[in-house]
């Protein structure tokens, strides 16, 4: 049986709330850690238990060139003290373009957004970028 090519990072879609939201260069912090303790147990000198603690689930990063204000005026709500909790899914695609892993972050919503860093001198593309804690990842 041939081993099949893993898949390639450049076709990804994000969607927030089942909508497409336009096209991202990257998507940074699709991970979780489960924290555990270390136990040791009496009369057991040889190793110590490893204890489960709980998991983590780092803000979601989401970078794009800056074109219009919606992930900004998102985050202006929080500030504003309305919390609008979305459901923001990742999509990686094959080279078909069919969807081939969904990892899926509920309960969403901007922590952090940092505008381009502007430069006379260059002729790149300004860029935004949206830092969003959620309640985990899953995938679907």
């Amino acid at each position: 049986m041939p081993r099949p090519d893993p898949f390639r990072l450049f076709r990804f879609v994000v969607e927030i709330d089942g909508i497409e939201a336009g096209g991202f260069q990257t998507v940074g912090g699709i991970e979780r850690q489960t924290k555990i303790e270390p136990y040791r147990e009496g009369g057991i000198n040889a190793y110590e238990r490893q204890l489960v603690v709980g998991t983590t689930y780092p803000a979601l990063v989401l970078k794009r060139g800056l074109a219009d204000v919606s992930l900004w005026d998102w985050h202006q709500d929080v500030i504003a003290g309305v919390i609008r909790r979305r459901t923001v899914s990742v999509v990686l695609l094959d080279d078909s373009g069919d969807e081939v892993w969904r990892w899926i972050c509920a309960g969403a919503y901007p922590a952090k957004w940092t505008g381009a860093e502007l430069d006379a001198m260059s002729a790149a593309v300004a860029t935004e970028s949206i830092e969003l804690v959620h309640h985990g990842i899953t995938r679907q």
